[in-house]
């Protein structure tokens, strides 16, 4: 693991199909980490072709859908995505939100957070919406003090029924949440 101390600071890059290989390794990293974090397992994940991973590099470099790659110099650091809801498309839906271990706390996930709320803006989008876990307490602390707040939607996660994901949405500045 790489130290966090650097005094570089924390640098994004879109996902592309130029960062297809460090997506890869960043994705399969947080599935291994926090299996409980996402829809999503590394078993499932680890099997799929270059080819397929290519094409989700693709999916997150639309009009509709962006990703991010964080960094400390070269190591990469962290991972988010977001896409239009197409049944809501005044919100995007955050997903693939993680930070390695060493640099927890440090900025990374407020400066990833950050990119999707201006692409958002930009976007016209009205909110960022989620879905966490409800044994993720620390990611639920980290949303709530970035100014995400509980819908009181909720429902089963897909890879246990005994776990339920709540849903937090960010309004986006300029809307209210009667379009929410």
């Amino acid at each position: 693991m790489t130290d966090s101390s650097s005094n570089q600071p924390i640098t994004l890059q879109r996902i592309s199909p130029e960062t297809v290989s460090i997506f890869k390794a960043v994705r399969l990293s947080a599935l291994q980490d926090t299996p409980t974090a996402f829809g999503s397992t590394f078993a499932r994940e680890a099997q799929l072709s270059d080819a397929e991973w290519l094409q989700r590099s693709k999916r997150w470099t639309t009009d509709h859908a962006i990703g991010y790659l964080a960094f400390d110099g070269d190591a990469a650091c962290g991972i988010v995505a977001a896409f239009r809801d197409e049944e809501e498309p005044h919100r995007a839906c955050v997903v693939s939100m993680w930070v390695d271990p060493s640099w927890r706390r440090s900025g990374v996930g407020r400066a990833l957070i950050h990119a999707l709320r201006d692409w958002a803006v930009t976007c016209g989008h009205s909110a960022l919406a989620l879905m966490v876990t409800s044994v993720n307490t620390s990611a639920i602390r980290f949303y709530e003090r970035i100014g995400f707040q509980m819908s009181g939607r909720t429902e089963p996660y897909p890879n246990d029924p005994d776990i339920l994901e709540y849903e937090m949405i960010l309004t986006l500045p300029g809307e209210t949440t009667s379009r929410i």
